[in-house]
């Protein structure tokens, strides 16, 4: 489906045959530059970035690539398209014509839904707008500005329902979504992961690898609704969302490729002395890894959870790829999940949360697998690995429990110790200078196999006045 790029909101919705429903968003839309140029990316507003930017929702032609300033970036409304006589695939509705608007019985809640996760694509922009002061190469800069311009148009994504299906309440919303700021005292997002800065690039590429493949759980998830403009729209944004992984699949391993080099140049896997070279040891990383994995698993709520049950009979939030199971009713069905008090059988419905949160899990050890080849190719004994479910959780069965990352009953400062210190974040943040020279990056890491859209490492992806 084609993208309007010749109206004032680029969109594939017909957006000019709903006068109302456009004003109000063109009414938006100036709030939305001023939040951008106020709290997105720093000092560089007036550079010309190299972007791609949606050109239709179709797999062969969803994206162009051209330099351009971010504040005026086409963000816009896409939706993937729609499918004939779709019905609702799970659920007490299964079966049924999927909705077109919004069912008065489901609208608080449908509205909740949409909100939490329109909330996290300004935040995580807020978190991130100082990075670009201390990127590792133009390369990384760029790719960072990727991300947050995507981010912005998801947040279009979800406004653009509250104004198109939710009336006043909706475009109230819309506007709370601009008011709230990442770790404002009093206005502070709804989700407290995303009330943390992100002030080093090492945390950036954890981020991209854990919280945003959460966002892609969470993405699939909402596609398979029954409210369908939400599903098309999900559907569209995991397009999008799939870079944000790559950079930062491609950023840990480079990293890690860095490190191994040096450690093979030293013949020592020593954290002191790779540190008097300027590099990350492993050690490091995996407790970045421990922070962050068991954070992003705080994200998908409790592993028993009468919410849960409730989204999935009314149809609203189905299980990331629906098809692929055989029941979609999960009405008589149980699943044994491992409490504190032992294993406990737990109706299906009411553990949608731990069966999203496993598929998750099987995703994050995909790029586990690449990383732990290259350590033992080098010649190395050390494996990086994913910490046990119960470990440092703040949410759930498990929150506020002690458990080491293997899984071992432990001590406080036990659990303190396999996380990131404060010695270890002053270093990381050491390391952080800008490197703005083309085709050169910082010490910690190094060049990536290819550039983007096939253009070399030393491309001018950021144009600087």
């Amino acid at each position: 489906m084609a993208i309007d790029y010749t109206t004032k909101i680029p969109n594939n919705v017909d957006l000019s045959n709903d006068r109302a429903l456009q004003r109000a968003l063109e009414h938006w839309q100036p709030a939305f530059i001023d939040w951008w140029k106020d709290l997105g990316p720093t000092s560089y507003q007036d550079a010309d970035v190299y972007l791609r930017t949606a050109t239709s929702v179709d797999a062969k032609g969803w994206a162009t690539f051209g330099h351009v300033k971010m504040p005026d970036y086409r963000w816009g409304i896409f939706l993937a398209d729609q499918q004939t006589d779709r019905t609702i695939g799970f659920g007490d509705h299964k079966g049924k014509p999927a909705w077109q608007q919004v069912p008065s019985e489901y609208r608080s809640v449908l509205r909740r839904l949409i909100v939490t996760q329109g909330d996290t694509e300004p935040a995580s922009v807020e978190q991130q707008r100082m990075l670009a002061l201390t990127a590792p190469s133009m390369y990384d800069m760029r790719n960072l500005f990727q991300v947050n311009v995507e981010e912005g148009r998801h947040l279009w994504a979800m406004v653009y329902l509250l104004h198109a299906y939710f009336g006043r309440d909706g475009r109230e919303e819309a506007e709370e979504m601009l008011h709230r700021h990442s770790g404002d005292e009093d206005h502070p997002r709804i989700l407290g992961t995303f009330n943390e800065p992100i002030d080093d690039w090492l945390s950036f590429y954890m981020f991209t690898y854990f919280t945003d493949r959460d966002g892609k759980y969470q993405l699939k998830s909402l596609a398979e609704s029954g409210f369908d403009p939400l599903a098309r729209t999900c559907s569209f944004m995991l397009t999008e969302e799939a870079h944000h992984m790559f950079v930062g699949e491609t950023g840990i391993t480079r990293i890690i490729k860095r490190t191994l080099d040096e450690m093979q140049k030293l013949g020592s896997d020593d954290p002191e002395v790779l540190r008097k070279t300027g590099v990350m040891d492993l050690p490091l990383l995996q407790r970045y890894i421990n922070f962050w994995y068991s954070s992003a698993l705080d994200l998908f709520g409790s592993e028993i959870s009468s919410n849960a049950a409730t989204y999935f009979a009314n149809g609203l939030k189905g299980r990331p790829d629906e098809t692929k199971f055989e029941d979609h009713d999960c009405s008589k069905t149980f699943e044994e999940i491992e409490t504190p008090d032992g294993l406990e059988q737990v109706a299906t419905r009411k553990a949608m949360n731990l069966i999203t949160r496993n598929a998750y899990v099987h995703d994050c050890g995909i790029g586990f697998t690449r990383w732990n080849r290259l350590i033992k190719k080098a010649g190395f004994d050390f494996e990086l690995a994913l910490p046990v479910d119960k470990y440092h959780r703040t949410v759930g069965v498990w929150a506020e429990q002690n458990f080491d990352p293997q899984g071992k009953p432990c001590s406080p400062e036990t659990v303190a110790a396999s996380l990131p210190s404060e010695a270890d974040r002053a270093y990381v943040k050491s390391l952080m200078v800008g490197v703005t020279q083309p085709g050169k990056c910082a010490n910690w890491t190094c060049p990536p196999d290819r550039g983007i859209n096939n253009m070399a490492f030393d491309f001018d992806y950021v144009r600087t006045n």
